[in-house]
Order: C-alpha cells, then structure tokens, then sequence
C-alpha cells in the first residue's frame, strides 16, 4: 500500500538526525523533499536515516541528494545496498557533463545543405545505373530464354497500368485538342488565317501532346502504383523471402511492369493522338464551320505522318523512365511506411520531371536534325 513520504527530525549528541519514511517516489513524494531542504539548509553536522523508506525512484533519491547539498557540510546518509545503488546512479548522472550546444550559422548551414544535396545526388545517380544494369540483364535473360518470362503477370500488369488507363488518357488529350483548337482558332481568324487552325492542331496533338499527356498521367498512375506495390512488398520482406527462395525480384516483379509499360504506351499515344484530333476537329467545325473532310484532307496534305512517328518515337524511351523510376523507388522503401510514402512521392515527381525533360532533349534533338 502506497504511503506519502515524510521524514522526522531530532536532535542527539551528535547531531541532528533525519529519518525519512514512507515512499519517496515521483508520485507520493509531493513536497517532502522541499520541506528537507529547508530542514537540511545551514545545518553543519546531520544523518540522514534511509533504511525505513519503502519504495524509492530516481525521482525520490533526487530530491534527497538536492536537500543534501544545501546543508552546510554533506550529511552522512545510511540506507540499503540497493538505495546505495540507486544514489550512486542518480549522483553519476548529476556529474555528467550536459552536450555542448553549437550554434548553427545560417551561411554556413547553407553550403553544408549544398554539399549533402550534391553527395545524395551522386549516391542516387549510382544506384539509377545499378538499377537499370541489373534491370538490363534481367531483360537480356527474358531475351535469351523467353520460357522463363511470367507472361502472365507481363500480360495482368500490362492491363493494370496501361489499359485500364485509356478512358482517362483518352479523355485528357481530347479536351487537350478542343483547348488547342480554341486559342488557335481565337489568335488566327484575328488575321483571317483561321484555316491553319487544323495544321495548328495536327502539328501539337501529334508531335508533343499525345506522347506527352500520355506519359504524364502514367507518370502519376502507374509509376506511382508501381513503388507502392513493390515498397509495400519490400516492408513486409516479402522480397527477402523470395531472394532466400532463390527467385531474382527483378525477374518476378520489375521485368513485368517494364515490358508492360513498354508495350502499353505506343497504344496509349495512338489513342491519345485519335482522342486528341476528335477534340480539335469538333471546336473547328462547330467554331470555324471546317468540316471533318475539309479537316482530314488538311492534316493529310500539310502536316502528313511525319509528326506522328516523331511523338511515337518518344513512347518507348519514355516508358522504360517512367517504369524503371516507379520500380526502382520501390526497391529503396525501408522497413516504416514513413519510407513508403516518401519513395511514393519521389516516384511520382522523379517521373514527371524525367518525363518533361526527355521530352525537351527530343524536341532539341529534332530540331537539330530540321525533323
């Protein structure tokens, strides 16, 4: 039964004595200790009896050692072994000297930022190449022996993320087209040459927006679905368990979703390309009165397949980005879904940004080729 602490004070031949009673612990001391400081404070010769304590914590044992200093001279205390161990602990932790607090400059703070952004860029840049070699040797493999391939996840993820992505993609480009038609046929019939209109939408739907809206809704749909189902894999160690079993990860989980993409995004685009021309065809005819023949007979003459296969040339490159950064963030998720979240987001603006610039270096490089 739990007892507040208190202590009794007398005087004898040598001195004064103090016996402390009850449970000197956090909860049951109150203002016990308080009450022996100033009983202790000043007095020159003092024992301080602890043997009738019940239960002591280190709350407790503090407070005594804090009345202890304040008498004139240190009182002799008297208590168990396993007392004296607990003051020893309590006394040892008083003496220990408190970290050193540096403080932190903001220029200097600044460059030390700068320099751990460079070194985890280049640690990141080595494991992208890592990655993709082993993801290179994985494909070699499938190559060489397709038998091995598990076409039927290749086939199951193939449907997942491209597929089942149409409607959206579909969607997007033709209201992406309509928007196209609309500037153009606003800017152009100001100068009465609102019949370039359609090799204004030919020309963007095309060349940029199809493979380009394409690979960015898969960059947040699929890449993202990627990391979480991998890193969601990689926290419950379902990947060691297939390492131990002798089954490579990247012929069972990153090989599929890299041939699924890869085979899955030239028929998004061209979907993407048809949804995209509907959407301006239907703002010329129903704004600038072209009809859908008038329309196609244009696109046939003036913009020609050209554009088509230089936005079809982009698919591929941009599904083996948009795969191997979903795959490969999911690979670094750690063992907390903290990991997971943060690898899910990185995934998601890692392949937007990767798309965007890939796009920009094709559309240089074909500048510089007159293409």
């Amino acid at each position: 039964m739990a007892r507040p602490a208190d202590f009794t004070l007398s005087r004898t031949n040598e001195g004064r004595s103090v016996v402390c009673t009850g449970d000197w612990t956090a909860i049951e001391m109150g203002e016990a200790n308080e009450r022996l400081t100033d009983a202790l404070s000043g007095v020159g010769d003092a024992t301080v009896d602890l043997r009738p304590i019940g239960r002591l914590d280190t709350a407790g044992a503090y407070g005594i050692l804090m009345a202890a200093r304040a008498a004139k001279s240190p009182p002799k205390l008297i208590a168990r072994p396993e007392v004296d161990r607990l003051f020893e602990l309590v006394e040892h932790a008083l003496k220990a000297e408190p970290t050193p607090h540096f403080q932190r400059r903001a220029f200097t703070e600044l460059f030390e930022r700068i320099g751990r952004g460079v070194i985890h860029l280049g640690l990141e840049a080595f494991d992208t190449m890592v990655f993709f070699g082993h993801l290179l040797v994985a494909t070699g493999r499938a190559i060489a022996n397709p038998r091995k391939v598990r076409w039927a996840a290749c086939f199951a993820q193939a449907e997942r993320a491209g597929l089942d992505a149409i409607p959206i993609v579909t969607i997007t480009t033709f209201f992406i087209g309509a928007v196209v038609g609309l500037l153009g046929a606003n800017m152009l019939t100001t100068f009465g040459a609102q019949v370039y209109v359609v090799q204004l939408i030919g020309v963007a739907v095309l060349r940029e927006f199809n493979v380009l809206i394409t690979a960015l809704l898969l960059a947040g749909r699929s890449s993202s679905s990627f990391a979480a189902e991998i890193g969601a894999m990689k926290m419950n160690q379902e990947i060691d368990a297939m390492q131990v079993l002798g089954v490579d990860p990247f012929d069972a989980l990153v090989f599929p979703r890299f041939f699924a993409l890869v085979m899955t995004i030239p028929l998004l685009t061209f979907a993407a390309t048809i949804a995209g021309l509907l959407g301006g065809l239907c703002v010329a005819w129903s704004q600038l009165g072209l009809g859908p023949v008038f329309f196609f007979q244009q696109m046939l003459d003036n913009v020609g397949p050209k554009h088509f296969w230089v936005g079809m040339s982009k698919a591929p490159m941009l599904a083996v980005i948009i795969a191997g950064i979903g795959c490969r963030q999911g690979m670094e998720v750690g063992g907390d879904v903290e990991s997971l979240g943060r690898r899910v987001t990185a995934a998601v603006v890692h392949a937007i940004f990767a798309t965007i610039l890939i796009d920009a270096i094709f559309a240089v490089i074909y500048m510089k080729l007159n293409i």
